[in-house]
């Protein structure tokens, strides 16, 4: 007799972890990408078996240097932040956990020839795929495209991809 193995989602589960990864943004009037390093925090939690919360922030080092000079707009940070608040639809019965979901995020765009920091609100879309070795460890990469849609003539786009590692409780 042959039996399938049980799979199982956990609601109510809580999950912390730490964010490393390159970002690249995309700066209105500047012919190429500003990429660089960094990383971030995030916390999710098992609203039902294939619903979570997220929440997210990552500080990423686009660039190492911006000088002012005649002709150059003050729209390019050499920091770029990111902090935001979603839903994700999760695929959790497999070892193997893939994700999508959208976040409501903030941003801000810091040093270079930009004066003080520059804020904007945006969103931005959220997909992964996690390995669960166990209940209480998981690790994976992320891919977040983010959109600050109230600078999006100054930064129209910008991507991050990210490897993740978490720990998780409360199943």
């Amino acid at each position: 007799m042959i039996a399938a193995s049980s799979a199982s989602a956990f609601e109510r589960q809580h999950h912390f972890g730490l964010d490393g990864g390159v970002g690249m943004l995309k700066v209105g009037g500047k012919d190429s990408l500003s990429v660089g390093g960094g990383g971030g925090l995030h916390y999710t939690y098992g609203m039902t078996d294939a619903f979570d919360l997220m929440v997210e922030g990552c500080f990423m080092q686009v660039a190492l240097e911006e000088l002012p000079a005649k002709g150059i707009q003050s729209n390019r940070p050499t920091s770029f932040s990111n902090a935001g608040v979603g839903v994700s639809y999760v695929l959790d019965v497999l070892r193997w956990i893939p994700y999508g979901g959208v976040l409501l995020e903030g941003y801000s765009a810091n040093g270079g020839t930009v004066q003080g920091p520059s804020i904007a609100v945006g969103g931005a879309i959220a997909l992964g795929l996690d390995y669960a070795f166990n209940r209480t460890f998981a690790m994976g990469i992320a891919f977040r495209q983010h959109f600050p849609f109230s600078k999006i003539s100054d930064y129209p786009t910008y991507s991050q991809l990210l490897l993740r590692v978490e720990i998780a409780w409360g199943y």
